[in-house]
């Protein structure tokens, strides 16, 4: 977040980040190698998600499974990596990493749209049962 001149903070996410584990897959444009992970956040635009793999790197190019509740195929998305944060100093520690969508396949949007609406909604009757 950036400071405006007052000093209060402005938000300059475009997208409300709706925190939810889902089973995401993904593989870079230079491996084959499928990584399985869980999100910590989905947005209309773009994923974080912890991640061990140390061969991605920012402006990588992914291709994305996300498995929603209840649909019938996962979501098919291409993506760029925009952002990778270590989440502690250990060596072997993950990595926080920021994926935004460049491509979701025509027939799997309103697949994730209509999750992510219904998410929003549930949110909005009772946010304990969102993990809010």
């Amino acid at each position: 977040m950036k400071r405006s001149k007052k000093g209060s903070f402005v938000e300059r996410r475009s997208y409300i980040r709706i925190q939810t584990p889902l089973s995401l897959t993904y593989t870079t444009q230079d491996s084959d190698q499928v990584q399985n992970v869980i999100t910590k956040d989905v947005s209309a635009n773009g994923v974080r998600f912890e991640s061990a793999d140390k061969t991605i790197k920012i402006t990588d190019t992914v291709e994305i499974k996300l498995l929603i509740p209840d649909a019938k195929n996962p979501v098919h998305a291409k993506g760029a990596v925009i952002w990778r944060n270590k989440i502690s100093l250990e060596d072997a520690a993950p990595f926080d990493t920021g994926i935004e969508f460049v491509e979701i396949e025509e027939d799997n949007k309103n697949t994730f749209l209509k999750f992510l609406c219904d998410y929003l909604y549930k949110w909005g009757e009772d946010k304990t049962k969102c993990g809010k």
